[in-house]
């Protein structure tokens, strides 16, 4: 399924994408906790589920796409999330997995919101030096991706959390 098969599907559904975009924070949550309490087994799928959400962002961000270049290099603005904007909800969410997952693993949300933050920056670049790509370079995207990522960081952590209360008691 190509990346514009997906935005004109989430476009065309628009009053669906808060709603799937909560399941997808609540499925990390359960999906996590499952893992954690799932002991080496769970660690394996964990790091399965890590390489799975990494490599998707690839072809979200850098296979071609329609848009037709003009002469702008890159757009830069910086603006308020508009919460109920496709666009919007779908750039936040792309980081939220693979920053969850490999919160989880290796348990530095600092250090891994600072990673998804330059990746989400390096893929912007790349879209701004090769037109043929047809994708625009825009710094609210980065900076909605940053969003994401944090969002993933906070929920790993709180998963983290949720899992050592529930084991101490």
């Amino acid at each position: 399924m190509g990346t514009d098969v997906i935005s004109n599907y989430l476009v065309e559904y628009a009053q669906l994408v808060p709603v799937l975009f909560l399941m997808l924070l609540a499925g990390c949550v359960l999906l996590g906790t499952i893992l954690l309490r799932a002991g080496e087994r769970g660690r394996r799928v964990l790091n399965g589920l890590t390489w799975l959400a990494v490599l998707a962002v690839i072809p979200l961000t850098l296979l071609p796409g329609g848009l037709r270049r003009s002469d702008v290099f890159c757009t830069v603005q910086f603006a308020w999330p508009a919460w109920g904007a496709v666009e919007t909800l779908a750039n936040i969410a792309l980081l939220v997995p693979a920053v969850f997952f490999l919160t989880l693993r290796v348990r530095r949300p600092m250090l891994i919101v600072l990673f998804a933050s330059a990746c989400s920056a390096g893929i912007e670049l790349i879209q701004a030096f090769l037109p043929a790509l047809g994708r625009a370079c825009d710094t609210t995207d980065w900076e909605m991706n940053t969003i994401g990522a944090v969002i993933g960081a906070l929920l790993a952590v709180f998963t983290l959390a949720l899992n050592r209360y529930k084991t101490s008691s």
